[in-house]
């Protein structure tokens, strides 16, 4: 066997060399990666259920006008960072090791969860610096998230790659609903908890990294393309930013989305990742491969679970919103305990995904991934449809199995998604493949948000300041204040909401008007029933939009799906082009970006 040939058969992780087992410690290094992937995603929604307290703690009112930033930015700036830098630090995974940059991510992760929990401010400053700290944290994700899926594709021979990244893929997505759940129960113990709890598990993780994991994958000698990493931060950054600030009220509007800031960054963003895609095709090392698009599976399968992310990733704040703002007052919880019970009430969901994927990726390994995505998006599509069914005071029995249905759908979904992108990608791409992957999934995620609740604040707006407004007079409030709260932009009424604070009280108590009525007026405006009887019914409209859109994503999805094409593995250590390039000293990018596959 040649330098170069062992070399490649034994970096790709493709076939056995001298009687070595290539793949000793695979499953080490699955517990190790899927821990990663579980710290990432827990963090990115644990702040989620915690932040009421956390703003408590730092003794800031989310809801005060000017300070609506400060609460989409704490909310939603890790999963922006991470959109942006997961292609990047993909790629310089394949440059300089995937297992250097998975540990430098775990560690980074961790120096920066301990900064989150040493505020010492308060006030704006104080969530100036926790936003500035959690942009820092999400770099640390990024290099985990970006590297993990490269790293178990390399540890794992093709046959059980479908279980291994199903796995770690059901941590990732699992972690999001744990987080919800761990925000709730450590947020009114101590706010500074929802970061401390991360601590441990990152020093273990760094520590047994370096000690543990061996980088298998292929290295390419390449430069790093400034240009396109520059032009794609920009265009991503400005589209996301535009997106996070489109839902904010704007002038005498509920929405941003005519602010001309905001469609300055929306349109700019657009046509600078037009550059970004025009230059990647011109440079010699580029950061996003467009010729990866070429292979049939990896661009079906991006395309699904681009899809998929956008009809799955707002609608869970929707249904949280449904449970804080609705459901669980009028079951009896007030408004201060609805952000943990709204995430134990989610439970059937994690409890579906968790469920379905090992199983899906461990199937979709002897049978290929296409039915088993497929028969995923159709199955989300249908419990989509059926959640329109339910009343919004339902009974939880058909909630909950609803939402096992969704998570059993998604669950079955992503495991053979995933594992038909790695699958598919030549051995010394998979870094980079992995973050564009993992960028069109995180992106999907910001964009769902804003568009889910663009559609629910669309829907109020229509409907709840004249409800709003006949509810108040009706029991006491003067017209003049009245008034003026009914037209309001619900932005404020959907965050209290969604943040666990009396919407009413937030609305009234300020101006002191609440004080100046009969006490029992006032108890029943700030009790459990009064705020959520008012916005069902706007609530209900908005709702049966964003179910619509949510199951027209899931059925494009399941048609990507089925485009896949059976399964597919790249065989790209017996492309010669290939091995000469890999033993050449050059700069030079390796010739696979239209790898040979095999169908089986």
């Amino acid at each position: 066997m040649s330098g170069a040939t062992a070399l490649l058969t034994h970096g790709s992780g493709e076939s056995p060399k001298d009687n070595i087992d290539p793949y000793k410690g695979k499953w080490s290094t699955l517990s190790n990666t899927t821990l990663g992937m579980l710290m990432a995603s827990i963090d990115a929604s644990i702040v989620l259920i915690a932040l009421p307290d956390i703003f408590r703690g730092i003794h800031l009112n989310p809801l005060t006008p000017g300070n609506t930033s400060y609460f989409l930015w704490l909310l939603m700036g890790y999963m922006l960072v991470t959109a942006v830098l997961v292609v990047s630090f993909g790629r310089l995974g394949d440059i300089f090791g995937r297992v250097r940059m998975y540990n430098t991510g775990f560690a980074i992760f961790t120096v920066f969860s301990i900064m989150l929990s040493v505020t010492w401010m308060h006030g704006p400053d104080a969530a100036l610096y926790m936003i500035v700290m959690r942009v820092f944290q999400g770099v640390g994700g990024a290099f985990i998230m970006a590297n993990s899926m490269a790293i178990l594709t390399d540890a794992f021979p093709p046959k059980q790659r479908g279980l291994a990244l199903g796995t770690n893929m059901v941590a990732f997505t699992g972690g999001t609903f744990i987080g919800l759940i761990l925000g709730g129960v450590l947020g009114p113990i101590d706010w500074r908890l929802v970061f401390l709890v991360s601590v441990p598990v990152g020093i273990i993780g760094t520590i047994w990294g370096v000690i543990n994991l061996k980088d298998k994958g292929v290295r390419v000698r390449s430069k790093i393309d400034w240009l396109g990493n520059a032009t794609f931060a920009i265009g991503l950054v400005a589209l996301l930013v535009g997106i996070v600030y489109g839902i904010e009220p704007y002038g005498s509007h509920a929405m941003g989305w005519s602010n001309p800031r905001v469609l300055t960054a929306l349109i700019g963003g657009v046509l600078v990742l037009a550059l970004f895609v025009w230059i990647e095709t011109k440079v010699k090392s580029p950061m996003f491969r467009i010729p990866l698009f070429r292979i049939r599976s990896f661009a079906a399968a991006n395309v699904a679970g681009f899809l998929a992310s956008l009809g799955r990733g707002g609608l869970m704040f929707i249904l949280i919103i449904w449970l804080q703002g609705i459901w669980l007052p009028e079951h009896g919880y007030s408004f201060v305990q609805t952000p943990l019970w709204a995430g134990i009430f989610m439970l059937p969901l994690t409890a579906g995904f968790l469920l379905a994927g090992p199983i899906s990726g461990f199937l979709s390994d002897r049978y290929g991934p296409r039915p088993f995505a497929v028969a995923g998006m159709l199955v989300a599509a249908l419990s989509f449809a059926l959640l329109e069914v339910l009343p919004i005071d339902f009974s939880y029995v058909w909630f909950g199995l609803l939402l096992l249905a969704v998570g059993l759908s998604m669950g079955l979904f992503t495991s053979p998604n995933r594992a038909a992108v790695m699958n598919s990608l030549p051995p010394n791409q998979r870094g980079q493949g992995a973050g564009m992957a993992t960028t069109s999934m995180n992106a999907a995620m910001v964009l769902s948000i804003g568009i889910f609740f663009t559609l629910i604040i669309v829907g109020l707006a229509s409907h709840l300041p004249a409800s709003l407004y006949h509810g108040l007079i009706a029991h006491g409030v003067p017209s003049a204040s009245a008034h003026k709260v009914a037209n309001l932009p619900p932005t404020s009424s959907v965050f209290a909401a969604f943040l666990g604070y009396n919407p009413i009280q937030s609305l009234l108590g300020p101006s002191g008007v609440l004080a100046k009525l009969p006490h029992a007026q006032s108890v029943y405006l700030t009790g459990r029933s009064f705020f959520p009887s008012l916005i069902a019914a706007p609530f209900s409209h908005g709702l049966h939009v964003a179910l619509d859109f949510a199951v027209a994503a899931c059925l494009v999805a399941a048609g990507a799906s089925a485009l896949m094409g059976r399964q597919y593995f790249d065989q790209a250590p017996i492309d010669t082009a290939v091995l000469d390039d890999l033993t050449t000293a050059s700069s030079d990018e390796t010739k696979a970006s239209d790898p040979i596959r095999l169908e089986t």
